[in-house]
Order: structure tokens, then sequence, then C-alpha cells
């Protein structure tokens, strides 16, 4: 006969039994270092490590605060990787060790949302909006004009303060649409095409398909697919063009910080020549009252403005002006990977709008089997943006801090 006191030891046997163990091989230490450059509200990630790689949910400890950091796992590359905002500042030089465990069940809230209302998807931090993709065709506002029409861009994008910043189907340049990349010259199976002039019917670009979005405690996304059309093909319209935009949202609120990767293919087995000239790429249309008073300006890192910047080859270039009473601005960093980095800007001096371009120093051929990609981050603030802090910025962008795994054991 079995006495209470052996049933109540049985039953706490039997319930460890249910308990998840934590072990060794749960626990990962990574080491930041910072670099020759001070590092504050930087994102950091790494490839997850593989002791890692079928878990979900993670808690990431601060091992000198002993604070626990929001952490999230990107999908939507080639391999899962780990991201994370250091907020505090690490000094030049500096290390950083933090204590990476799976978690059994998510403690996280989510900072960042994603929602599609069936026109675009709408990118909010907390419950300030960021931006809209635009992923149904917006009609063109002018019923004369109708071939202004696009879809896949971003309009309209905020300020923290909740002011939009871009614009949209100006009468005076209608085929600009907030953030958007389009080539101006292209040659495809020995015909001119290009998906920037739309009044001329040569091309266009458009929104294919979400592959995926979301948000998280630390980023949102966004994977969309673009193609770019040849509407000069005989018979019926060719895409010459294949694209894959991965948009990640951070989750700031003070300022607003975005990342956006190009990535585009041949759509067939001919080679796409992007054609010499001085403008077409990533380009940004800035909001409609600078380009009605002219009160805006830009600076980059080397102190150009819209009186000499135009053409030069800057790291970063901030487009700003007044809304409202009150400076606001968008920084748009050029990362050191692209293909001619520092690329060459076209500055246009009386419109707010500018782009980044490195066809203007030359033609160039994008090859079937040879992605091109392009990475570019923004940052969206209120008030005048000092030129060290957009330094800093694009240095812990292009150089972000390096991440050791210093330790690990194998799961049994």
């Amino acid at each position: 006969m079995t006495t209470p006191i052996a049933r109540v030891i049985q039953g706490l046997l039997i319930g460890l039994l249910f308990v998840p163990a934590v072990t060794a091989a749960d626990v990962i230490m990574l080491e930041v270092s910072a670099g020759d450059v001070a590092c504050e509200n930087v994102v950091v990630e790494t490839a997850l490590p593989s002791a890692l790689a079928d878990d979900d949910q993670f808690e990431l400890t601060r091992t000198d605060t002993s604070e626990r950091i929001p952490v999230q796992v990107d999908r939507q590359g080639s391999e899962p990787t780990l991201v994370w905002i250091m907020r505090d500042k690490l000094e030049a030089g500096a290390v950083r060790q933090y204590r990476l465990t799976s978690a059994t069940e998510r403690r996280q809230r989510d900072r960042v949302t994603v929602a599609d209302d069936g026109k675009r998807l709408l990118v909010k931090v907390g419950a300030k909006p960021v931006l809209s993709y635009n992923h149904a065709t917006v009609p063109s506002p002018d019923s004369k004009h109708p071939y202004y029409a696009r879809s896949g861009y971003i309009h309209p994008l905020y300020n923290p303060s909740g002011q939009i910043v871009t614009d949209d189907f100006n009468p005076d340049h209608a085929h600009q649409h907030g953030i958007m990349l389009a080539w101006r010259k292209m040659t495809f199976d020995g015909r001119e095409t290009n998906g920037w002039d739309q009044q001329a019917g040569l091309g266009k670009v458009e929104h294919a398909q979400l592959e995926a979005f979301g948000g998280g405690p630390v980023f949102g996304f966004i994977k969309s697919q673009l193609r770019h059309v040849d509407l000069t093909a005989p018979g019926e319209p060719q895409t010459a063009l294949d694209e894959t935009w991965y948009v990640r949202i951070y989750a700031f609120d003070d300022a607003f910080l975005f990342d956006i990767t190009s990535t585009q293919t041949c759509a067939s087995a001919k080679p796409v020549s992007i054609d010499t000239i001085h403008y077409g790429g990533m380009t940004i249309r800035g909001h409609a009252d600078w380009h009605e008073h002219g009160n805006f300006d830009y600076l980059t890192d080397e102190g150009k403005t819209k009186t000499d910047g135009n053409q030069t080859r800057p790291r970063w270039v901030d487009l700003f002006g007044p809304i409202a009473g009150q400076t606001t601005g968008t920084l748009i960093m050029d990362h050191n990977r692209n293909f001619r980095f520092p690329q060459p800007v076209r500055l246009h001096p009386t419109m707010p709008y500018f782009c980044f371009t490195p066809a203007s120093l030359d033609s160039f051929t994008i090859q079937p089997g040879k992605p091109h990609v392009s990475r570019y981050r923004f940052y969206v603030h209120d008030g005048s943006l000092d030129a060290s802090l957009a330094n800093r910025l694009w240095h812990q962008y292009s150089d972000s801090p390096k991440v050791q795994i210093n330790s690990s054991t194998a799961r049994p």
C-alpha cells in the first residue's frame, strides 16, 4: 500500500518528467564588438546558431546588467538570422556579451505591425504609422493620363510626428511615386524600354505578388515580387526583369528606420542592359509643398547641397524641408557593398526628388543567373539632422557590429 508521502514524492517525480530541461546545450554566448566607431541604437544581426536552428522563441540577456533584450529571427533569407537592437552606447573598441537561450513560450509583444487592407500593407511602430506599400494598382488621378497608374512602391511615408513626407502623382512629374526603383533607359532583346517614363509607353514596373509579410518585437517585414515589363515586345508585353523587394522596418519610434534590399534577375535567358543616363534607380519624391515653395534642400556626407551636389558620389543624402512649421527629412544611405559604391546621385535643384543612379557613370548589364542586388537604409527624422549622427548611422549600416559566438554546446 502506497503511503500519502510516497504518493506525493511519486507525483513530484512524474511532474519533473514534463518540465522542459534547460541544459548547457540550450545556452549560446554572443559577443558584440563595436569596431572602430562607437555604436548606439544599432541593429545587430548574426546567423542563428545551428544548435538552436529548430527553435522559434528565444531569450537574449545582456550579461553585465541581466537585462532581457527583445530578439527576433528573420527566416526570409538563405539562412535564419538573429536580429536585435543594441540601444545603449558601446564605445569604439569595446565589446558586450549576451546569453542566448531557447524559450518555451513567446514573451515578447510585437512592436512593429504589418496589416493588409486589400490594397496596401500598412506598417506601424506602436500606434505610429510608418509607411504603406502599395501592392494594388493606384490609378492615375488624371483620367486623361491613365498610364501614370502604378503599383509596387512605398507611399505614403510618414515622419514620427505623423505627417506625410513623400508625394505621389505630382503634376510636374506624375511618374514619380513616393519611394520607387525604376531604370530610365534599358535595352532588352534589342529594344529600348524603361519603367520610369510612363508617358512614353515603352515599359512599366508593377507589383507581381506578395511573398510574405509580418511583424514582431524587433522588426516588421515585407517581401514582395515586382516585374519590369517591356511594352514594346511583339505580340504581347514581356517581362525583362524580375525583382524582389525585401523591406525590414525596425522598432524605433523617435525616428523611423527601415531597409530596402532590391534583388533583380533576368526574367529570361536574355540579358538586360541598363544604359547610360544621368538619372533613374532608387528614388524618393519629397513633400509637395517643398516643390511649390522651393524650400527644401539636401545635405550629403561631403557637405554638398542642391546647388552643388548633383552627380557627386556621396555615401548618404538627407532630403529635408519644413512641414507644419518644423523641419523634417529622410536620410538615405548607400551600402558599401552596392554596385559602383559610392553611387552617383541625381539631386534635382528645383524639385524635391533624388535618386542613386549608378548608370550615370556608364552602362552595365544584368546577366542571366547573376542577380543585381542594391541595398539602402532610410532614416526618417523630425528636426534637423546633424552630419555627425548621419555619419554614425551610415557606419552602423555598412560596417555593422561584429558578432562572435564564444561558446556553444551541441544538443544530445
